[in-house]
């Protein structure tokens, strides 16, 4: 087996529910995180209710009218990750709100560029974990993962996990300490999950990242367009 242990994976759980409150997000987020740290990931949980973030798409909305800020500590966090997995639950059909606006401040630092001239990003994997009671997993997923590689991250295969219960209100994954956890098409993608999200980060730790030919916007700006077949834009 490959070495994990100077990986580091960071958790952003969007639950609506600050810390204190029962998140069922949270408690599937904990079967992916139990898995990297029996391999010695380094991991790291956030929940983005308990955090002052405001909305907006710059690195520091307190240069933008805000009065604080603490989006700019948690980019640290992220900048830090080999791996970052967003946590959501579904809320009419769709990612919540704090998704939304943790992906939106994530955005905001998009335009930076790492030291080989390529998106601040790059070389690093993303994944999903969603929870709810009615129809929506894939949907919230394929636009958090979408983002994220929109963004730089690479996503591996099948890194998406999640759990739903009966349509309507109904027990939530982790209720009453078993709910869901003997369910297992959830068990096995959030493993799967796990382990790709660990297995790409390995691979482009090794790799150094993702080779920096052909995706440099500070190459592009200074007229080197890598053979492409329009004159126009060589």
């Amino acid at each position: 087996m490959p070495d994990y242990s100077d990986l580091t994976a960071l958790f952003i759980n969007t639950s609506l529910k600050r810390s204190g409150q029962t998140s069922h997000t949270q408690t599937l987020m904990d079967v992916a995180i139990a898995i990297m740290e029996a391999q010695g990931v380094k991991t790291t949980t956030l929940r983005a209710a308990d955090l002052d973030i405001p909305p907006g798409v710059q690195p520091d909305m307190t240069e933008h009218g805000w009065d604080s800020d603490g989006w700019p500590a948690v980019q640290e966090q992220v900048m830090a990750a080999d791996i970052l997995v967003i946590g959501t639950p579904i809320w009419l059909g769709d990612k919540s709100s704090v998704c939304t606006r943790v992906i939106e401040r994530l955005y905001g630092y998009s335009g930076k560029l790492n030291d080989k001239g390529q998106w601040a990003y790059y070389g690093r994997v993303g994944g999903c974990i969603v929870t709810g009671n009615e129809d929506g997993i894939k949907h919230c997923a394929m636009n958090i993962l979408y983002s994220l590689q929109h963004l730089g991250y690479v996503i591996p295969p099948q890194a998406d996990a999640g759990w739903i219960g009966e349509a309507g209100p109904g027990p939530s994954y982790g209720d009453d300490g078993k709910v869901g956890l003997d369910n297992e098409f959830t068990q096995r993608n959030t493993t799967f999950m796990a382990w790709n999200l660990m297995h790409m980060a390995r691979m482009l730790k090794d790799a150094g990242g993702i080779p920096a030919h052909g995706n440099q916007k500070s190459a592009w700006d200074k007229g080197e367009r890598f053979d492409h077949p329009n004159p126009e834009y060589r």
